[in-house]
């Protein structure tokens, strides 16, 4: 299992350590996008600047995406595989659920490409779906 985290960090030019390893495990083992506070929390014994550069660092080199769910507080969540977090393909719709509020990436719903008028550069597009989950629905 440790090969294989090292692996896929490597894989992304990033350095394994022990703390880098330890976040790519929790963020594999979890369904929804995690804030630096939710990390924080489980990794009391850490520092939050740590584990904030460290998610910094898995965003910078395309391992993780940040998401803007309109709640105020960035959340992260793991890149599918082959992602390049490139407008034109990579972007994927996300849903905020009002009752749990956790935020979910559904990866095979993309948002489709926006026309913008010329010389408008995109760099960032983030599309939140807001209402109850699967889960709380039932």
């Amino acid at each position: 299992m440790i090969k294989d985290l090292e692996q896929t960090l490597k894989a992304h030019h990033i350095k394994p350590t022990a703390m880098r390893l330890l976040v790519l495990e929790y963020l594999m083992g979890r369904e929804a996008a995690v804030s630096l506070t939710d990390l924080y929390q489980d990794f009391e014994k850490s520092d939050r600047t740590t584990i904030y550069r460290t998610l910094k660092a898995f965003e910078d080199n395309g391992l993780v995406h940040s998401i803007d769910d309109g709640t105020g507080v960035r959340k992260y969540a793991l890149c599918e595989e082959g992602c390049k977090c490139e407008i034109e393909r990579d972007l994927h719709l996300h849903f905020h659920c009002r009752v749990c509020g956790q935020t979910k990436c559904l990866t095979s719903y993309k948002i489709p490409e926006v026309e913008l008028p010329p010389k408008y550069v995109p760099e960032e597009a983030n599309l939140v779906v807001k209402g109850v989950c699967d889960n709380c629905s039932n």
